[in-house]
């Protein structure tokens, strides 16, 4: 998850300001993509998804920013179908690793910025989690 979750053009006031929704996700297509130059299909086997998805994924990213920037909407991230790969982490010099404890900082280049690896996949339709190898059913939003 980024460390920053929410962006607000200035000088508009919260009670009149209209919020753009980006998903995990979509930031993180976009930081594949955009920050870290990798093409449609890295991206795509980055995020275990096929690469038809992953350009959906990037599509809608880059209209919901557009959207905000342009018409001065605040981008708030968060939610999508997808949970925490366990034990993998990713600093933001790109270096990944398994780790059974929260690291304190990267073992490459020693910052703190350490984020824990997300991925998803779909599996015969149903969005499905991908654990470690393991997949299990994904049942956000399902009572």
């Amino acid at each position: 998850m980024p460390g920053v979750t929410y962006f607000k053009p200035a000088g508009i006031p919260l009670g009149v300001l209209e919020e753009v929704l980006l998903s995990l996700e979509e930031a993180e297509a976009l930081r594949l993509k955009e920050l870290e130059g990798l093409e449609q299909e890295q991206g795509a086997e980055k995020m275990n998804v096929s690469r038809p998805t992953f350009q959906r994924i990037l599509a809608s990213a880059r209209q919901k920013v557009a959207d905000a920037i342009l018409n001065g909407k605040a981008i708030r991230i968060e939610g999508g179908n997808f949970e925490l790969a366990q034990n993998r982490y990713r600093c933001y010099c790109g270096h990944e690793w398994h780790s059974d404890n929260l690291p304190d900082a990267c073992p490459k280049c020693s910052t703190t910025d350490v984020q824990p690896l997300l991925q998803e996949n779909t599996c015969r339709g149903e969005k499905r989690i991908k654990y470690c190898g393991r997949m299990v059913r994904d049942n956000a939003g399902k009572d």
